[in-house]
């Protein structure tokens, strides 16, 4: 039976500026499931990225509700948003946000630290998740600056998911990325779904929304279009691509 992770309903995001307010969010209801890859698309200025700002509580919408995980965000404060989001969110950005000073390991484990104060628990964790995608031993002592922009995306997941949350957003994760470094960043995120963890990425690409098993379409702040793609798999990649192809059409994309 699935399980409900986020319900929003009559979701509103206004902005004013110049004495004139802009709908970027238009009383918009959805329901994600646990365990889902979910793809938000859109046009620029859909409403894409406030969404999803709003939906991990790092922005606070203008009217309706998002319950989240039992809690009803729109009820918590300031400081109770940001003890919620750091034990139930993980973050990928397209800029890459870890501490220059810091190396690669300790850049995880400062993460990790703000959950779990067992110092040798995360140590082992950070170094099995590092292997697992890829980044070995040889690179936990170096410096972001040293490490490729595929690399430092990769710690950077490493680092959103050590602490297990419900759900990790990701915000154009690739977008910065060489394709086959691309390619590298979209396998760590189909093989963390795939270990049960939720995900909501934003995205305008075809080939990292192929990887979800659910695409919403946004259209002027509205859902107008929702594709059920079903869980990622290399062999049928060919109708996978046709198929978000023809939806993304119809979409007007």
């Amino acid at each position: 039976m699935t399980k409900t992770i986020i319900k929003t309903e009559k979701l509103c995001k206004t902005f004013s500026s110049g004495g004139i307010q802009q709908h970027v969010l238009k009383n918009l209801d959805m329901r994600l499931v646990e365990g889902d890859y979910t793809i938000i698309m859109g046009s620029s200025g859909s409403g894409k990225s406030t969404l999803l700002y709003a939906l991990s509580g790092m922005d606070k919408p203008t009217l309706g509700e998002i319950h989240f995980a039992d809690k009803n965000l729109m009820e918590l404060s300031n400081d109770q948003l940001a003890i919620f989001r750091r034990e139930n969110c993980g973050f990928v950005f397209q800029q890459i946000y870890l501490l220059d000073n810091m190396s690669v390991l300790d850049n995880v484990l400062t993460s990790g630290l703000l959950v779990n104060k067992n110092k040798r628990e995360l140590i082992k964790k950070a170094k099995d998740l590092l292997q697992q995608v890829g980044i070995d031993e040889h690179a936990w002592s170096k410096f972001p600056s040293q490490l490729s922009g595929g690399e430092a995306q990769r710690v950077g997941i490493v680092r959103a998911t050590i602490n297990r949350p419900k759900v990790l957003f990701a915000d154009e994760p690739t977008g910065a990325l060489n394709s086959k470094s691309s390619d590298n960043v979209l396998d760590v995120f189909t093989n963390v779904n795939r270990s049960g963890q939720s995900i909501v990425l934003v995205t305008h690409d075809l080939k990292t929304a192929l990887r979800g098993n659910r695409v919403i379409y946004l259209k002027d702040g509205a859902i107008c279009g929702d594709l059920q793609l079903g869980k990622y798999s290399e062999n049928e990649s060919v109708e996978r691509h046709e198929k978000l192809k023809h939806f993304l059409a119809e979409m007007g994309w």
